[in-house]
């Protein structure tokens, strides 16, 4: 379908959700560890380890149709303190926008731009941070809009993620891609508030995406989880049981009563500060919490299997992680437990992407080359 660009790379999710149609000619990343699954997946071609800061134009390739950019999330999270695009990690945007704007200037801008982040880049310093990447679109005259897609549509995660797709100037959109007012499952009411907050010029070149409505999932948290385990163990009784003592009385009541069932139970567990003591906090709807690394204080997700009065808990394996996050079976994960949960917890649902790229990003990408084809003719 067209080449693209895939900016804070990670382990190449977003490269795995395009698929076939898309075919990267230029990949960027700053940490070697997630750059070495990469590697394994992909080879080492197209793939630039070093701070974006330092890439110039003519590291890039030919013209990318579409590029793609997870910039670093942890300024515009809750644990970020507030930074937001002027923090260290977050704010790596700039340098990432710098290029675009080069490109822009050399003839080769792309014709579409993905920006992928946490959801609290709506809110982040009162819609300020959200403000500003509006304005750094319309400053390239693109048009834009966003999605919230939660990859809870498609696996058993809990995980919301923004999607800010825009689109360069001069472009006739394919039928069926945008709508005329916001959807209610893909445009959330923080969002559609975060529009009305804009700019002038950002709200006359904003764009409701409309995107399908996914199958309904057919795949529960249990299904995910390895018989037998590799890369954890499990704890031990007494530990299990200091676990069991950290919870509130509505928590452990929540235990209770999986042992009342009787049934195979499987859920998720996350120790939180709560009143400036430490609790453990139990969940058994059959979703996983949202992966989250350990950096800020975010403690890993454990899980909880309970079968009558037998309550057995360790952390989710790496495998475990890789399926929460739709990679293959056949994705070569970290041998590190952690750097495994880094490249899960730092990366795209591969699915959500899927879902992206075939109801939006393939269909406009496809005008396109019909729009320039007729032209040619």
């Amino acid at each position: 379908m067209g080449e693209f660009y895939e900016f804070f790379a990670g382990g190449g999710m977003a490269r795995l959700g395009l698929g076939e149609p898309w075919t990267c000619t230029f990949a960027n990343d700053i940490d070697e560890k997630k750059a070495t699954s990469y590697r394994q997946r992909f080879g080492a071609n197209h793939l630039h380890v070093q701070d974006v800061g330092r890439l110039r134009t003519n590291d890039l390739p030919g013209h990318a149709a579409l590029v793609w950019a997870s910039f670093p999330c942890q300024d515009l999270s809750l644990a970020g303190y507030g930074k937001g695009l002027n923090g260290n990690r977050s704010g790596t945007f700039w340098p990432f926008w710098k290029l675009m704007q080069g490109l822009q200037q050399e003839g080769r801008a792309p014709e579409l731009i993905v920006l992928e982040n946490v959801c609290g880049a709506i809110t982040s310093n009162n819609g300020r941070d959200f403000a500003e990447i509006a304005g750094a679109v319309v400053g390239m005259k693109y048009r834009f809009g966003a999605v919230v897609i939660d990859a809870v549509h498609f696996l058993p995660q809990s995980r919301a993620r923004l999607f800010v797709v825009a689109v360069a100037p001069g472009i006739d959109l394919p039928e069926g891609v945008t709508r005329t007012d916001p959807g209610a499952i893909w445009q959330p009411r923080n969002l559609v508030e975060a529009k009305f907050r804009l700019s002038k010029e950002a709200q006359d070149n904003w764009i409701w995406w409309n995107l399908a409505v996914p199958p309904e999932r057919q795949t529960v948290f249990s299904d995910l989880i390895e018989e037998q385990p590799v890369g954890v163990n499990w704890n031990s009784d007494k530990n299990t049981q200091t676990l069991l003592q950290m919870m509130s009385p509505l928590n452990r009541e929540k235990v209770r009563a999986a042992q009342k069932d009787g049934k195979l139970r499987v859920g998720t567990l996350y120790k939180r500060t709560r009143g400036g003591e430490c609790r453990a906090e139990v969940r058994f709807d059959d979703v996983a919490g949202c992966l989250r690394t350990p950096t800020g204080g975010s403690s890993r997700q454990t899980i909880i299997v309970v079968r009558g009065q037998s309550v057995r808990t360790r952390l989710l394996s790496p495998r475990e992680l890789g399926r929460l996050m739709g990679l293959p079976e056949d994705y070569v994960l970290p041998e590190s437990y952690n750097e495994a949960y880094h490249l899960a917890g730092d990366g795209l649902v591969v699915p959500v992407v899927s879902h992206l790229g075939a109801n939006l990003l393939t269909p406009v990408a496809e005008a396109i080359a019909g729009q320039r084809k007729a032209t040619a003719a």
